[in-house]
């Protein structure tokens, strides 16, 4: 299965006092990441961004199966889930090394802004097509 990969290295910034990572900061590289993935893959999109489209996450989890520390090396591995008319599902996977560390969960929509509303819209078709890709 092929999967988009982002990497990070852990920082003191994203540990607590006892020097372990903060559990928020999962859910804050998987947003990096889908960042990453627009950025790269589906650069088109980001104008659409600025100007009306909204990608609107509506759930998000993490399971945490392995502790990280500062200077940690973590492979995040994003797949498609599912994908409908409006709402995908994204996969998160996190390696150190050959560990699985995490995994996690983000369920988005995809919405326009008219007249002060967000209102439900298709996947645009460049990142539909972006995510095929990545599929599960």
């Amino acid at each position: 299965m092929r999967a988009y990969e982002y990497r990070h290295v852990v920082g003191f910034e994203d540990t607590n006092l006892v020097g372990n990572v903060y559990y928020v900061n999962h859910l804050r590289w998987q947003g990096r990441c889908r960042e990453m993935f627009l950025r790269e893959r589906v650069p088109a999109l980001l104008s659409e961004l600025e100007a009306d489209l909204a990608l609107v996450t509506l759930f998000c989890s993490c399971e945490y199966l392995g502790e990280l520390r500062a200077f940690d090396e973590i492979l995040l591995r994003m797949t498609l889930a599912s994908l409908t008319q409006s709402r995908m599902t994204l996969h998160f996977e996190y390696w150190r090394r050959d560990e699985l560390v995490a995994r996690g969960e983000q369920q988005i929509a995809c919405m326009r802004r008219q007249n002060g509303a967000l209102l439900p819209a298709p996947v645009p078709e460049p990142l539909r097509e972006a995510l095929r890709a990545y599929e599960e």
